[in-house]
């Protein structure tokens, strides 16, 4: 494919083009430097037209302007484009779960505004991934996923480590995370890993996962920014961030970089550097770990402890002289200090208890720097590579100390190993060779799509949603609207066929969708592009049926359905319907007008005992008991704004008390000749037409008033049955 339009999501975190504030706080590190990195390489290649990253746009006065301007420009052909969602203010990456079905529809918004769709939908770590599965069902675009950490293994190590798992389910909210992670295994099309270990093991512990979809693409590293001492120079403030803290500053430097978390194990590598008689008389150790002013002040109580302990340690061992801790860096300043170690002829070292991948051991390879790193995870992959350093056990620090004293102390190792590395990084980690890589399987992704694609239109079934292109839109009731004449519906149906490019069709129905669908079949109605069903507590889209996940938690706010099942048991004259009528957001009962409280009664009812809920009488013998927010009205307003369209875009066609609030408004509507009376209160308001015939031909001759269709040349009345 040579017009590649790539849409990439990456959430949280301070996201900009230039000058990332890397290690600012625990969302803003390698996974903001990779998606950015990616699309500016991604917008390089001569068969990509366009790349858009979506994030959150952040307007607040304790962070960077930056983050609050709605595009910026990464090169040519890429862009960062932040959308609003939630608060103005910054919240870190767990406070965002409830914010993000609004940056779904958000984005929806703005792919309206676009010439075209996305080829593919790349989503970055959970929060996108949930963002990305509803956009692909959706959009009927496929999805790439790249997870970057996971929720499982990020649980088990903190349990590990003695945490409670309530404490780290309040801080963390790993149920929302991890069940985001299995519904993105279970539906993207490519996961995109950074090791073998990454592909297997860690997600392995899934139950989605898929290993024919796992593709291992190892990151790249910008080659311009990390070089070794002779190709580029040290600038001159670099080396006193470091030399002040230092007795001998001219000693090989142990350079570690890296936030300070648990999992990253800079506990072990102080203990390492303490207990090394040996390692202490030939080496410095320079651990830099984000940034700070006042440790107290962090907003992170994690990453406090983790430098208080720190401070702590270096303190018992008596390092002061030895180890240097500086409280601020620019991200310009990293590359930097990869050459100032390298140039005094040190190491990097990488002793995380679980690294998923390890950029920072490309960066330093790039550099000309040696590493010593964790076996655990992507240091193996690097390392059979680069073959440029030492692998160790992160739980034993008299490795980790041995294994740093046997680089440093050989001169020919420690050449050897620079030289590796250099060159290790040309062949296997430019983002040249990643994005090439990528493309192949990205290739193969929309190949798979479009068969499937050109499948489902010789079925006449295509599961591509054209909601994005929808100009304009007929939604209709199905009993004794559409179907209940068959003339009338013989002449309809040729119109819902052709419908041109811009006309959309949608379905509004008390049925419940299995119902809804069979009725639809036996008539021979085209399927519809939208199906709100149950009266309208349940939106799926075209003939995938793909589910509005984002309707579903809409409409969850205060509805108690076992509080107001066993409230209405009791009430006389009502009995529930046949099972197959209820649902997790509907309960339906058949009403004795002789006996049962009017609806006004009902109503007072609930409210008395507290709860709340939507009640709809219909045809004077159904009542249906709903969520607050739900009715087909409320249905046709929420597609309205998710999909960027004015009311009066819709044209609604009804013919009983269910259909009601759909009918009234700023839609274009249309009341079938056989209504209920319960509709008769709507004649002389305007938008709200009559029409003379009855179901299907009363809906053309509606389309027809408002010009959406030719007149019919004979009357309504004929064309009946």
């Amino acid at each position: 494919m040579r017009d590649l339009y790539v849409l990439m999501l990456s959430v949280h975190g301070l996201m900009r083009g230039q000058a990332l504030e890397l290690g600012r706080d625990a969302d803003t590190g390698g996974q903001t430097l990779y998606v950015i990195e990616l699309a500016k390489a991604l917008g390089r290649h001569p068969r990509v037209t366009q790349v858009d990253v979506i994030t959150r746009l952040v307007d607040d006065p304790a962070v960077s302007p930056d983050y609050a301007v709605p595009v910026e420009a990464l090169g040519e052909r890429a862009r960062l484009v932040r959308l609003p969602c939630g608060p103005r203010r910054y919240l870190r990456k767990e406070s965002l779960w409830h914010h993000l079905d609004q940056l779904v529809d958000r984005i929806i918004g703005y792919l309206r505004q676009q010439s075209r769709l996305p080829d593919v939908i790349h989503s970055h770590y959970a929060d996108a991934g949930y963002v990305g599965v509803q956009l692909s069902q959706l959009l009927g675009i496929p999805l790439v996923h790249t997870g970057h950490s996971l929720g499982r293994c990020k649980r088990q190590r903190l349990l590990d480590h003695g945490r409670k798992a309530s404490s780290i389910e309040r801080q963390f909210n790993f149920a929302r995370r991890i069940a985001a992670e299995e519904e993105v295994l279970a539906h993207a099309a490519l996961v995109v890993t950074s090791t073998a270990q990454e592909s297997t093991e860690q997600y392995g512990l899934y139950d989605n996962h898929q290993p024919g979809r796992m593709g291992v693409i190892p990151p790249g590293t910008d080659t311009s920014r990390f070089a070794p001492p002779g190709r580029a120079p040290v600038p001159a403030h670099v080396p006193p961030m470091i030399d002040r803290f230092l007795a001998q500053p001219k000693k090989p430097l142990v350079l570690t970089i890296c936030r300070p978390e648990l999992r990253k194990n800079l506990r072990r590598l102080v203990t390492a550097f303490g207990e090394s008689p040996a390692l202490r008389a030939r080496a410095n150790l320079a651990i830099v770990a984000g940034n700070r002013e006042d440790i107290r002040a962090l907003d992170d109580e994690a990453q406090a402890a983790v430098l208080t302990d720190l401070l702590l340690d270096i303190d018992r061992h008596d390092l002061w002289g030895s180890v240097a801790l500086p409280k601020h860096h620019q991200p310009d300043d990293v590359p930097a200090l990869y050459r100032l170690a390298a140039q005094r002829r040190g190491v990097f070292v990488n002793p995380a208890l679980t690294e998923p991948f390890g950029l920072t051991l490309i960066e330093a390879a790039a550099s000309g720097l040696p590493v010593v790193a964790t076996h655990d995870g992507g240091p193996r992959d690097i390392l059979a590579h680069c073959e440029n350093g030492l692998l160790v056990d992160p739980l034993d620090p008299a490795a980790i100390a041995q294994a740093l004293l046997a680089v440093i102390s050989d001169p020919r190792a420690w050449q050897r190993y620079a030289r590796r590395g250099i060159g290790g990084v040309a062949r296997h980690y430019t983002w040249d060779a990643h994005v090439e890589k990528y493309l192949k399987a990205v290739d193969r992704v929309i190949r798979r799509t479009r068969k499937q694609v050109r499948r489902e239109r010789v079925a006449q079934r295509p599961s591509v949603n054209p909601m994005p292109f929808v100009e304009r839109m007929l939604v209709s009731d199905i009993d004794n609207t559409l179907i209940g004449d068959r003339a009338g519906l013989a002449a309809l149906n040729p119109v819902l066929r052709a419908r041109p490019g811009g006309f959309g069709f949608g379905v509004a129905t008390g049925r419940h969708l299995p119902s809804a669908l069979e009725v639809l079949r036996q008539a021979r109605v085209p399927h519809p592009d939208v199906l709100i069903t149950a009266v309208g507590s349940e939106i799926h889209y075209g003939a995938a049926l793909r589910p509005d996940t984002g309707w579903q938690r809409h409409i969850q706010y205060q509805w108690r359905r076992d509080a107001l099942a066993a409230l209405f048991s009791d009430v006389p004259g009502l009995s529930l319907q046949a099972p197959e009528q209820q649902s997790a957001y509907k309960l339906s009962f058949i009403v004795d007008p002789q006996s049962a409280p009017d609806l006004r009664a009902l109503k007072r009812l609930v409210q008395q005992a507290g709860l709340r809920a939507n009640l709809i009488h219909s045809h004077e013998i159904y009542l249906d008991v709903l969520p607050v927010r739900v009715s087909k009205g409320q249905a046709i307003r929420y597609l309205a704004y998710k999909w960027g369209l004015p009311l009066s875009a819709f044209l609604v066609a009804g013919d009983s008390g269910n259909d009601l609030e759909m009918l009234v408004g700023d839609t274009q509507a249309v009341v079938v000749a056989n209504h209920s009376a319960e509709l008769d209160s709507l004649r002389g308001l305007d938008q709200v037409y009559f029409a003379r015939a009855a179901c299907a031909a009363g809906v053309l001759e509606g389309m027809a008033h408002y010009g959406w269709v030719r007149r019919p040349s004979a009357e309504p009345e004929k064309e009946m049955a």
